[in-house]
């Protein structure tokens, strides 16, 4: 057993993004960055107003894929949406890695 946890791989993730059904894509960076860059498909909600997540996102069951540049932010904003009732949310990691097409 590894003493380190295998770091998330968001290509692989959002795979498993695009094949569940009505899951959204959430960037938890900032409004300027998401807006420099983000992934299709994606919405954005700052992790600064992740609280706001309650007024875009109703239904507390949706399976929701949470990335940010590195993994950090998505961490946090994962914690605070548990706390928040939220109850299928996966931190997918950072665009960083991400390989894909951005806009």
């Amino acid at each position: 057993m590894s003493l380190f946890r295998k770091s998330k791989d968001i290509n692989e993730e959002l795979i498993q993004f695009q094949n569940t059904k009505n899951a959204i894509l959430l960037d938890v960076r900032s409004k300027e960055e998401y807006e420099m860059s983000h992934i299709p498909e994606s919405i954005n909600i700052g992790l600064t107003d992740i609280e706001k997540v309650n007024e875009i996102i109703k239904d507390k069951s949706t399976m929701i894929f949470v990335y940010c540049f590195s993994g950090a932010r998505s961490e946090k904003a994962c914690r605070k949406m548990k706390e928040m009732g939220y109850k299928n949310i996966k931190n997918i990691g950072g665009i960083s890695q991400y390989q894909g097409k951005v806009i």
